[in-house]
Formats: structure tokens, sequence, C-alpha cells
């Protein structure tokens, strides 16, 4: 049966500002608990630097809901929105922006009046960087982003894949272990690390920094990296992957360098030293054992890899 979209009658509407949220000094963070009334889900928002922060959300929604801002910003600022599950829907003054899992999408405005739309049982994990223009200008330049701050109604700049690097820091912000004394240094760089990451993947060479961005293909590319980092140790060949993704061997292969920069195998191969390094790191376990895990048949030629690509061998990393 096809979902029926809530209308207005039927939505729960709650105001950002009517949302209750607690300052944890210590960790220079605010803390806000979604209304029973909506459900289940939190939201950690770190305060990282003058003009910089980073947001985690985890809504598990019981019902349909939005949240109603409206946002008159001192100075422009972007909102760079990678979706990790579960979608959401921001609708306001003519703009429908849909936030896709998989998906990474920046904006741009200086003032903003809408709603943030959640549909019920459709649990979302979302992490947002709120970065504002004098921050940009002070870090990466004067004039870069002007382009993105011509009107002070909110744009949309970009809209693409999650890159698999992103991805990487994004696990280590979500997973982090560490000391509140050092958490804020921790988070500082990681999420600069995260933030020139999505940066690095659009034009400021042009005046127009806007990419056309076509869906079929972004989902297809999104598809097929995920069937890679789910199948690291037993991946499909390239001519399987293409067959399951639904496209042909030369079109996977210009999607993944167009989206990730990268080939399927020069990026499964990321997944697996990746996945190796956290194996190796958190159980100390044999090469030989991290070897196989990653789908290496020869011991020698996996530490061969693994050392060329992290500069230190994985015993090493295993005896850390």
């Amino acid at each position: 049966m096809k979902k029926t979209t809530p209308t207005n009658a039927t939505r729960w509407r709650i105001k950002s500002d009517e949302i209750p949220f607690e300052y944890l000094a210590q960790e220079n963070q605010f803390y806000q608990r979604l209304p029973q009334e909506a459900g289940i889900g939190y939201s950690n928002i770190f305060h990282l630097e003058e003009g910089l922060h980073y947001i985690e959300t985890l809504y598990t929604p019981q019902r349909d809901f939005s949240v109603l801002s409206t946002i008159e910003c001192n100075e422009p600022q972007i909102i760079i929105t990678l979706g990790l599950n579960g979608s959401s829907r921001f609708s306001g003054l003519g703009q429908d922006l849909i936030f896709k899992p998989g998906h990474s999408a920046i904006t741009a405005f200086t003032s903003s009046q809408g709603e943030r739309q959640y549909e019920a049982n459709n649990a979302i994990k979302q992490v947002r960087l709120v970065i504002r223009k004098k921050w940009l200008e002070l870090n990466l330049g004067p004039t870069t982003f002007d382009p993105w701050f011509k009107q002070n109604r909110l744009q949309a700049i970009s809209c693409q894949p999650i890159s698999h690097q992103s991805l990487l820091i994004i696990k280590e912000l979500l997973n982090r272990d560490i000391s509140a004394a050092m958490q804020r240094v921790f988070m500082q760089g990681y999420v600069r690390l995260l933030l020139a990451s999505e940066l690095s993947q659009l034009n400021f060479n042009s005046a127009e920094t806007r990419k056309h961005v076509n869906h079929k293909d972004s989902e297809i590319a999104v598809k097929a990296r995920d069937i890679l980092a789910e199948e690291f140790n037993h991946p499909p060949s390239i001519a399987e992957l293409s067959k399951r993704v639904g496209t042909n061997q030369l079109k996977l292969k210009q999607l993944f360098h167009h989206y990730f920069n990268n080939t399927p195998y020069g990026l499964l191969f990321e997944i697996r030293m990746s996945q190796a390094y956290q194996l190796l790191k958190t159980t100390h376990c044999h090469v030989n054992i991290a070897a196989d895990y990653v789908g290496y048949q020869h011991a020698s030629n996996f530490s061969a890899a693994f050392t060329k690509h992290f500069g230190m061998s994985p015993k090493t990393v295993s005896k850390s």
C-alpha cells in the first residue's frame, strides 16, 4: 500500500525554541531531547570554535512531526547535512529540500523560515556542520564562498554521495572514546577533516559552484559503494557489481571517478585497509587473522599493502 503523505491536519508540530535543552559546560555541548509526543531521540550540539558547530541527531519518530524554525543570522552561514540513516525534508518559502541517506547536502543562507519534517517509524541518523562566513573566510580564503551568499534566502548548493573518507571520519566522531578534557581538541581535528573532505569535492575554480546532480546516478554510486563496504572480504567482480546496481562496467567506473574520485577496486582497497586497522587496533589479533578477515589469501601480501598504505606494519598497530 502506498504511504499517504501527512497533511497539515495530521502532522504534529513544535517550534525549535520550545524543545528544551541542557548545557554541559565541561564538554561545551548542548543536549536536546526529542519531546515524548514525537518519539525517541536527541541532538548533541557542540560549539567547537567561534563560527563552527557540529551536531549529531538521532531520532526514532513515533508519529509524523515537524520542527518549525525562523532563523535570522548576523552573518551568512552554510550547513552541511550528512545523512546516515533515514530521510527528512525541509519545507519553507518555496524551498523543498530532501536530506537522503548516504548523501551530503550543502545549503547556504542568512535567514531561513520553514519546517524540518520527519515521518513516523523512519529512524534518522544525521550529522551536521554549521559554519559561519567569517570562519570560512578566516580559514579558507576571503572570497572563495562569495557566490554562495549573494542572496539572503536559503540556497541549495550541492547534493552528492558521502565520500568513503567522510564516512570513516564520521565513524570516529560517533564512536569517540576520549576523556572530557580532550574531547574538544579531538572533535575540532576530526570536524575540520570532515569539512575538508566534503568541500574538496566541490569546484571553487569557477564562479558557479553548484553541481548538477543526476539523482539516479548518485543512487547507483551509493548502492555500489555500500555493497563493497558490506562484502569487502568476498567482493563481487566489477561485472557482477555493475549488474547488481543496474549499469554497465564503464558507467560504473565513471560514476566512482565522479563521486568518489576513485576506482571501484581503489575504494575497495581503502575499505579493506580501514577494516583491518580497526580490527588490529581493537582486538590486537594476529596479522594472519586480519589478512583473512579482509579477504587476503596471503598474509605477506596483506602486510606489504598495509605497510605501504599506513606507513607502519600491521604488527606495530596490533601491539600498540
